[in-house]
């Protein structure tokens, strides 16, 4: 062994290259306050190998580098745990940066003669931040494009190059593959690669001056092996102690409900929903270390902004490289430590007032729970049994109903329609309540619960039920509809007939022949008895397919189907299970379903439907051939009527204790929630 030694120092010098580098004189002896440069090339050599890992399974494109996140977070081994490692370790490096930056301006060495390895460090720390900057938008997800978006467009003030700029660094006129890319090679290619460039420089810089010794008069001198290895050893696993902790945190906070996902959800590095350019993302922020840039920009509205994002930020950064010339002056010193401190301390009161204004804020509370219910259900639909199609994960977004239908259905129909529960009437479950459309003025019926044997015999019960009346009670003349007030607080409950609000809005249909029909003859126990009215609510709700037979009892729908064909009782207006001509009033075949609702709000005034009875409600998709000439895309119509039905993939709730496992491939994914 000591002859390859040997052979090995003859053709290297090694003996000399580690007798240099491990003793080192340290005059004054080791010090804690040494330990910050040292932490901060362990984070760096941390970040560079879980890098080098993370890029062997990364995908740098628009279409796969979501998905190529999610393999690694949920399918590779222990890629949570690298992801998370790198995405902490990150962060603890602005702390250190911070840390170091401040120890070397209290401790002066910044002055003669270190003056250039001052400077590199200032370089140093200008590259780490735009490693910060450009891995933010890696994922791929809403919270890092969208906040991305908001930093690219500051380069668009920059004065006569802004707009050339901006489109160099987004790739085009829009934020799309090119930008990832771009980005991806800033991060992982140009800025490390300049990282240890500059660090190289720093390093030598650093041997040639020596440390700068606090102290040295007071403490004998000592090589820098081995106490202050030992130091900075303790240091390093000390940063690595804290690191682990954010990474392993969500195992003990996660709680019970995982929401149907695996642990690996709750471990390591956060994964949003896919980026996805044509929806707003109002809970995107900047990560806390940029917060307070975030917060400055708010007091420099419209043409100022220029001063808040480039001016100020310039002046500053001149003022931090002109430190080790204003540090020769006789106060120099001291202004510098006062510059530094209130830097540091303005960047922390910003970002604790950017933090007090969003907990003071309903709209980005309400954003980011929306947040993260879309990134639960990403992955739920990513792990479901279709998996992820050819379209990318975004597209799984897009057309779930879950997400999409509330949105849509705000855009589309929530100017005539609401969509609320309504105390005692439809008391669903807290799935149904998800994503609710806030109350309207409405000009038509309530659509929550539509089809389900609840809606129906809410529908069809002669005796008035309860509502809230704040959620119908828009006006005097709307109250008059309701019948007598119980009480003058608005939320008080007030007594509601099917010839209300609620089933039939504003429509002619309110007093019309259905509503009379209820409350005349269906109210007459010779005429209709409970076991009857039972049998309708079951064969009307079995029609929509929301609720199984087997829910519904196949003996009240076979007593109920009877009822609907019998001219005695629906069939006089209703068609139902016959081939002979429509009725005047709606077809009941397959009422509520999918088809029959698309059908119906595709063409409210077919035959099938009100014809000429049609009170108000427009063609939505009259001519499928045609998209052009409709009000509504037919795919989001088809999303609208799914959530409606609330029919959408669910996940199958593991048995309490029981670990997380796979769907079947076997699973029904659009099963129907109810």
């Amino acid at each position: 062994m000591k002859t390859l030694i040997d052979w090995i120092d003859n053709r290297t010098g090694i003996r000399h290259a580690v007798n240099e580098a491990l003793y080192e004189n340290i005059p004054g002896g080791s010090r804690w306050r040494y330990v910050w440069g040292s932490t901060l090339v362990f984070a760096f050599m941390v970040q560079l190998i879980t890098g080098i890992f993370l890029w062997a399974s990364y995908s740098p494109n628009a279409k796969g580098a979501w998905e190529s996140v999610y393999f690694i977070q949920y399918e590779m081994q222990g890629g949570w745990m690298l992801r998370g490692i790198h995405h902490f370790m990150a962060q603890m490096m602005i702390v250190l940066l911070a840390l170091h930056f401040l120890q070397v301006v209290i401790d002066g060495a910044y002055r003669a003669p270190r003056e250039f390895n001052f400077w590199t460090g200032l370089i140093l720390m200008q590259i780490v931040l735009g490693l910060s900057l450009t891995g933010y938008l890696l994922p791929w997800d809403q919270k890092g494009f969208w906040a991305t978006r908001v930093a690219t467009n500051l380069a668009g003030l920059l004065p006569w190059i802004g707009d050339d700029v901006q489109k160099i660094v987004v790739g085009g006129t829009d934020y799309g593959h090119a930008t990832l890319t771009r980005f991806f090679a800033l991060h992982a290619g140009v800025l490390p690669a300049a990282l240890i460039g500059v660090l190289f420089l720093h390093m030598v810089l650093f041997r040639r001056h020596g440390v700068t010794a606090v102290g040295a008069d007071k403490r004998p001198a000592a090589y820098f092996w081995p106490d202050q290895v030992l130091k900075d050893a303790v240091a390093c696993l000390a940063v690595m102690v804290v690191v682990m902790f954010f990474v392993l945190r969500g195992y003990f906070f996660a709680g019970e409900d995982h929401s149907g996902l695996p642990i690996e959800a709750h471990l390591g590095a956060e994964l949003g929903a896919p980026a996805d350019p044509s929806t707003p993302f109002s809970a995107a922020r900047p990560e806390w270390y940029f917060l307070f840039l975030f917060q400055f920009l708010k007091y420099f509205p419209g043409e100022a902004e220029i001063y808040g994002a480039i001016v100020i930020p310039v002046v500053i950064m001149i003022s931090l490289f002109l430190m080790p010339l204003v540090g020769n002056w006789k106060i120099g010193h001291g202004f510098n430590i006062a510059l530094i401190v209130a830097l540091l301390g303005g960047a922390g009161f910003l970002s604790f007032v950017a933090i007090q204004e969003d907990r003071a804020n309903e709209s980005y509370h309400l954003a980011t729970e929306e947040a993260e219910r879309n990134a639960i259900r990403a992955i739920q639909l990513v792990q479901a049994p279709s998996g992820i199609p050819e379209t990318g994960a975004v597209s799984l977004m897009r057309n779930d109903p879950k997400t999409q239908g509330p949105v849509l259905f705000a855009a589309n129909c929530n100017s005539c329609h609401a969509y609320n529960p309504v105390a005692e009437l439809l008391p669903f479950d807290s799935l149904r309540g998800e994503g609710l459309v806030p109350p309207a003025p409405v000009s038509g019926p309530n659509l929550y619960g539509f089809g389900t044997s609840k809606w129906v015999k809410a529908f069809l019960t002669p005796n008035p039920v309860r509502m809230e009346a704040e959620i119908v009670r828009k006006d005097e003349e709307r109250a008059g509809k309701l019948g007598p007030q119980q009480s003058n607080d608005p939320k008080e409950i007030e007594v509601v007939p099917i010839n209300s609000f609620h089933f039939f809005g504003g429509t002619s249909h309110l007093e019309g022949e259905m509503a009379g029909y209820v409350t005349e003859t269906m109210s007459d126990k010779d005429e209709w008895s409970d076991e009857d009215l039972a049998a309708i609510v079951a064969a009307l709700a079995a029609q929509s397919g929301i609720e199984s037979e087997a829910e519904l009892g196949p003996d009240k729908i076979a007593r109920g189907n009877e009822l609907l064909a019998s001219e005695d009782h629906c069939a006089m207006c209703h068609n139902y299970d016959a081939e002979s001509d429509y009725g005047d009033a709606v077809d009941l075949n397959g009422f509520g379903s999918r088809q029959w609702l698309m059908d119906f709000i595709s063409n409210p005034s077919a035959a099938r439907f009100y014809g000429d009875n049609n009170d108000r409600m427009p063609a939505f998709n009259e001519d499928p051939h045609n998209e052009v000439s409709n009000r509504i895309a037919r795919r989001d119509l088809e999303i609208i009527v799914d959530w409606l039905r609330t029919d959408w993939y669910e996940p199958q709730p593991a048995p309490a204790g029981a670990e997380y496992e796979e769907p079947s491939p076997e699973a029904d994914v659009a099963a129907p929630t109810s």
